[in-house]
């Protein structure tokens, strides 16, 4: 059970503190209702053992669910802290608890929705305040939220389909890797005392073998040095930023793998900026927006060279075509759009069209990929039998002579 501290009023008006062990945070609030305390303020007590390196993060499924639920409290006329209230007290999230009871605070104290958000980036996107805040502007809160959930669901499933896409083959090639390992520093080893006593004259792919059994057991320094290498050289291209350019750039120039990360972006790209020119966000600033948000270092470069035309009076379809990021169906709907003043529908039109085709690529990817790596895998665990094969009737035939 979680331990809670509480700041709450008795029926004599006395501020009462404590502490209270409970399962879940509206749990609290009933089980202090019930003794005829109001409860003001309940925060989960930390223990002086846990200790919290940076602010946790809420997961896009939490917020998507919490957009929803949201946006079903604000079509209801149920006020805001009541309704961030209720959505933090049922919530199994403690990420999502403790950044929507700062909400309600901030709300009390006569903030914003949108300017509440803004203060916990670790949970709510740049994009997401920004919409948030036009909403307040044009009094459409409860339709922009539930716009808002159906992008962030859109969202999670794009990002559901890349990853299982790409950690296929990675588990494949793991594995692959993994029986090479395992036949080359286990298998292997156990038959070479034997050959070495019959002094059997052993053929090419036996002998190409072992000399991969003594890299993994004498010579073990070498390939635990090149794996080590490895690992060093993947952690630099995740977490520096030289490294993430790098990789960027790399991953955009793999055959297969670059269409489908170039259409995921694209999708999200105009997922995002459709949502916030819906919602009456400036397109200038939705834009910035937009381009923040991009993660690959290419597309950000070209994309804010576009912004910053449009700035200039380029309009918005030309300097977007001009990026070269973008196929030519998807130019000429932001053309259309920009000249019928429907830029909006054009661009959520263009998500569904980089939606679709991304599913493509990627059904395309997985079966074109399933069949080389059945075979590749076929190839290295055939290579072994046949070279264990052909030492055994090696040995035999040394034996007979």
């Amino acid at each position: 059970m979680t331990r809670y501290a509480y700041s709450a009023i008795d029926v004599t008006g006395q501020t009462i503190d404590g502490v209270i062990k409970s399962d879940t945070l509206g749990e609290a609030r009933s089980t202090l209702m019930a003794q005829n305390l109001y409860p003001v303020k309940i925060e989960e007590k930390k223990s002086g053992l846990n200790l919290e390196f940076g602010k946790p993060r809420v997961k896009k499924k939490e917020l998507m669910q919490f957009t929803r639920q949201l946006a079903v409290f604000v079509k209801a006329g149920i006020p805001l802290t009541e309704a961030l209230q209720i959505i933090a007290d049922e919530s199994p999230d403690i990420a999502l608890q403790r950044t929507l009871m700062g909400m309600v605070e901030d709300l009390r104290n006569g903030g914003t929705l949108s300017g509440a958000a803004a203060k916990y980036p670790e949970a709510f996107p740049e994009y997401y305040v920004g919409i948030l805040g036009s909403a307040e502007l044009t009094g459409k809160l409860d339709e922009t939220m539930e716009n808002l959930a159906g992008y962030l669901e859109r969202e999670l499933e794009t990002r559901a389909k890349v990853t299982s896409a790409l950690s296929y083959p990675g588990v494949v090639m793991v594995l692959a890797i993994f029986t090479m390992v395992v036949l080359a520093g286990y298998v292997l080893p156990q038959f070479k005392p034997l050959f070495e006593e019959l002094d059997a004259e052993l053929p090419p792919t036996t002998r190409a073998l072992l000399f991969i059994a003594d890299l993994f057991t004498v010579y073990w320094y070498l390939p635990f040095t090149f794996f080590s290498s490895i690992i060093g050289w993947v952690v630099w291209l995740i977490k520096t930023p030289k490294g993430k350019a790098v990789r960027d750039r790399m991953f955009l120039k793999l055959p297969v793998i670059s269409g489908i990360i170039s259409y995921s972006i694209l999708e999200r790209f105009c997922r995002i900026l459709g949502a916030m020119v819906k919602a009456g966000v400036p397109l200038p600033e939705a834009m910035k927006t937009t381009t923040t948000a991009t993660s690959n270092v290419v597309f950000h470069e070209r994309l804010e060279h576009a912004r910053l035309a449009m700035l200039e009076g380029g309009g918005f379809a030309k300097p977007l075509a001009e990026t070269e990021l973008f196929p030519g169906a998807a130019r000429q709907m932001f053309k259309v759009g920009e000249e019928t003043g429907t830029l909006d529908d054009q661009l959520s039109v263009a998500s569904l069209y980089f939606d679709r085709e991304l599913e493509q690529r990627i059904r395309r990817f997985t079966t074109m990929f399933e069949p080389i790596m059945i075979i590749f895998v076929g190839i290295v665990v055939g290579f072994v039998a046949v070279a264990l094969v052909q030492a055994m009737y090696g040995v035999l035939g040394s034996v007979k002579d």
